[in-house]
């Protein structure tokens, strides 16, 4: 996907995120860190999220031209990360590589302000395969965020997938 693809897709569940700070969790090389950094604009700012050292350095080869700053954390978001208060997470194709999902969305309410939004890119329609063990459709997505703290999702976008099945942006928000 291209950043300008990313972009587009983000847009559509966060209309608004300037001077904001995000973190992208499983942010691979930044496909998403790039698009949301434009979100937030120079006065924003973004934390990558990643376990892998050589996502991360393709990330840091980056030139961020006008874009907000982005720092780069190596980590794994399915365990506790130091993170100041979040306006928002975008997690894109990464909650289905989560066995236990309910337990990582509740650590990302932790992270976010009261009324602070999670963005969650994932597949509908994708069977338990290698590159995609643990499916996150539409419905599961529901519950799993009610049950973490979160509002019911709001569909906000959806494009086929060169995988097979439909992608979905879904916006969810922090109760309380």
């Amino acid at each position: 996907m291209r950043e300008s693809e990313a972009l587009t897709l983000l847009r559509a569940a966060v209309p608004a995120a300037d001077g904001e700070t995000w973190a992208d969790l499983g942010a691979g090389t930044g496909t998403f860190t790039r698009a949301l950094a434009a979100l937030v604009g120079a006065s924003g700012r973004v934390i990558a999220v990643d376990a892998d050292d050589g996502a991360l350095a393709a990330l840091r080869s980056w030139p961020a031209r006008s874009a907000a700053p982005v720092t780069l954390l190596r980590g794994d978001f399915t365990r506790p990360l130091d993170l100041p208060p979040l306006d928002g997470v975008v997690m894109a194709n990464a909650l289905h590589f989560i066995a236990d999902a309910a337990a990582v969305l509740s650590r990302v309410a932790f992270h976010l302000k009261p009324g602070g939004r999670l963005v969650v890119i994932e597949y509908e329609g994708r069977r338990p395969s290698r590159w995609v063990p643990y499916p996150v459709s539409i419905a599961r997505l529901g519950e799993l965020a009610v049950t973490a703290g979160f509002t019911a999702p709001t569909i906000a976008a959806t494009r086929p997938s060169a995988f097979g099945g439909r992608m979905y942006v879904a916006a969810i928000s922090r109760s309380g």
